[in-house]
């Protein structure tokens, strides 16, 4: 069995990557979603967009129901707190969520213009919602969350929905938008034909030149506009112990420690800003998997980038520093963390080896001859 802090560390790094692999998985579904009314303009373009991701959308949300899990079951003060926190912000999300499958399976059920019209626009706040909600969210985090815990260790949230809405957190949720935005539109430049494709390489033009752009300035913002948060002193991280046990404070570019500590670490903005800039120069080659590749390479930087600036913290308190929960202080008990590390050794390469298994028979494109070949089971 590991030490209580290497499982501490191991777990940080799993609930990162499945964070990262929901992103990446499900996220070009959410930018398909969003790009399926403006990039498609007839009936027929419009089933060969939603079709690129019907086989495989269902199957990426395992990466979001993983990620759920494991937060659940490792940070399970994390848990509580979220939910008390974004409980309207995720209950948002959750009803937006509901518009995918219903529009997915009930779309072309009905052959009237307005009927599946209608279903257009919800598959479109299916894939916009949750990437904005997501990016809100972890903008909020950066800028501290408005809870902490009283005298008998019982949890207070003080903020509300509307405070969630602040120039920082619509910052991060346009970045949000706009890579899996991009994502999306270098999926359907591998997946689509003719006028859909070349109309996804302008919007993919357009997504990354936003993500670029607010990367850049969420970046800057971090640096010098911002306070973050750093730890003083606290008990022995290989023990157990509640989080007012430490001794926490906000400090201007406190959220740089960590890449002043590993100068290393500053590769992975750049990373994510040159992503960005390759993936519609890759496009405009018509390199369609390179782009594709390059955008998911933009999604995981900004995310590690985000990640890295935070921990040890994983939801910085805005009222009472040492309140703050991290990665030391947030995790449920040794043993429960050393039995789910076998469960996700073992099962997190069979979701890889599987996905990849299905996208390898599913490879190739959607176009008009497969829709009509395929008329009864297709979307």
């Amino acid at each position: 069995m590991f030490e209580y802090e290497t499982l501490k560390l191991i777990w940080w790094g799993f609930v990162g990557i499945l964070i990262i692999g929901f992103a990446l998985m499900d996220g070009f579904d959410f930018g398909v979603g969003i790009l399926l009314p403006f990039v498609a303009k007839t009936d027929m373009e419009r089933r060969i967009v939603i079709n690129s991701i019907g086989p495989t959308w269902e199957g990426n949300q395992t990466w979001f129901i993983a990620a759920g899990g494991a937060l659940f079951a490792a940070w399970p003060l994390a848990y509580a707190a979220a939910f008390s926190g974004f409980y309207v912000a995720l209950m948002l999300l959750l009803f937006s969520l509901f518009f995918r499958p219903v529009g997915f399976d009930y779309r072309s059920k009905v052959q009237d213009t307005r009927w599946r019209s209608a279903w257009d626009w919800a598959l479109f706040i299916g894939g916009f919602v949750p990437p904005l909600i997501f990016g809100v969210a972890f903008g909020n985090l950066l800028l501290g969350v408005p809870f902490h815990y009283d005298e008998t260790m019982r949890l207070e949230y003080m903020g509300g929905i509307l405070g969630l809405l602040n120039p920082f957190g619509l910052l991060a949720g346009l970045l949000s938008v706009a890579m899996l935005t991009m994502h999306g539109a270098a999926f359907l430049r591998m997946k689509t034909e003719g006028l859909i494709r070349e109309r996804a390489r302008t919007a993919l033009l357009v997504a990354a030149a936003i993500a670029f752009l607010s990367f850049g300035c969420a970046g800057i913002w971090v640096a010098f506009g911002m306070d973050g948060y750093r730890i003083i002193s606290m008990p022995d991280v290989n023990t157990a112990f509640m989080p007012t046990m430490k001794v926490a404070e906000r400090s201007l570019g406190a959220w740089l420690d960590n890449f002043g500590r590993m100068p290393i670490l500053w590769g992975l903005p750049v990373a994510g800003l040159l992503a960005a800039i390759l993936s519609p120069l890759f496009a405009c080659k018509n390199k369609d998997m390179t782009a594709f590749l390059s955008s998911g390479l933009c999604v995981a930087m900004v995310i590690l980038t985000a990640g890295v600036a935070m921990f040890p913290f994983v939801m910085p308190s805005s009222l009472n520093p040492s309140s703050s929960l991290t990665a030391w202080d947030v995790v449920a008990s040794h043993k429960s963390l050393g039995v789910m590390f076998w469960v996700v050794v073992i099962f997190l390469p069979v979701i890889i080896i599987y996905t990849s298994w299905i996208y390898r028979v599913l490879r190739g494109k959607v176009n008009e001859a497969h829709i009509n070949a395929n008329e009864h089971s297709a979307y």
